[in-house]
């Protein structure tokens, strides 16, 4: 799969993951662990950028005498969900006419 595309996705799915409720890190790889294979470098790269582009924040506390981050989703996060919910559609619309192939 395309490197850019491929960013795309993982980073949309990320975002639902937390779309419902605020989630950490391993919550997250393994709420997404049925549908893609992703590390923990993976995610906290992505992570960090979606922070960067404020689509989520992050909160601090400590749980079981370890600091644990919490990711929100903010409105910026969830307007790229929706976009790319558009942009699927369009997507499928290629998707199907490449598979389709030349009709006679």
């Amino acid at each position: 799969m395309d490197t850019q595309l491929r960013k795309g996705i993982l980073d949309v799915c990320v975002l639902a993951a937390i779309r419902n409720e605020d989630s950490y890190g391993y919550k997250i790889i393994k709420d997404l662990n049925s549908i893609l294979e992703l590390s923990e470098s993976t995610l906290y790269t992505i992570l960090k950028r979606l922070e960067e582009n404020n689509m989520l924040t992050v909160k601090s506390t400590t749980y079981a005498g370890r600091t644990r981050k919490y990711y929100h989703i903010t409105e910026i996060g969830l307007n790229r969900i929706e976009e790319f919910k558009n942009d699927a559609q369009e997507f499928v619309k290629v998707y199907s006419f490449i598979m389709k192939g030349k009709e006679q």
